[in-house]
């Protein structure tokens, strides 16, 4: 995979939620893009499972918009940022892959599942201590 720069397309959805910009995705909520996510989604897995490339490749693109869609929507109530979205997925695959990241050893897929069990399930602890 490459590095591409997402500043046009971002730029794109800012332009289309601006003021000036699409009446549809400026009164677009998180609650409101539910629906669509669950059906692009849908749409993604077929294209998947009926090995249609072109289809996967567009579907995807459909599924991103609504990503991207949702964290604007996250940065103008102030909930979150595109970084922060950006920034947490990274830190968590390198969290959860102390063998790739940290120098691990596993002996076996197994291994790696159970692993990945009980990080998850620390995360988990430190979020629920966090809440209190």
């Amino acid at each position: 995979m490459h590095d591409t720069d997402l500043s046009p397309l971002i730029k794109t959805i800012n332009s289309l939620r601006s003021e000036k910009g699409c009446p549809w995705d400026r009164r677009q909520t998180t609650q409101s893009l539910v629906k669509y996510v669950k059906a692009e989604t849908k749409e993604l897995i077929e294209a998947i499972e009926n090995r249609d490339a072109e289809n996967t490749c567009e579907e995807l693109g459909d599924v991103f918009y609504l990503l991207l869609m949702l964290s604007s929507i996250g940065e103008d109530t102030g909930e979150f940022t595109f970084t922060d979205v950006v920034q947490g997925i990274n830190e968590k695959l390198i969290r959860r892959h102390p063998h790739v990241f940290a120098g691990t050893t596993w002996e076996s897929e197994e291994d790696l599942a159970r692993q990945w069990e009980e990080i998850k399930a620390m995360e988990k602890s430190a979020r629920q201590k966090n809440k209190v």
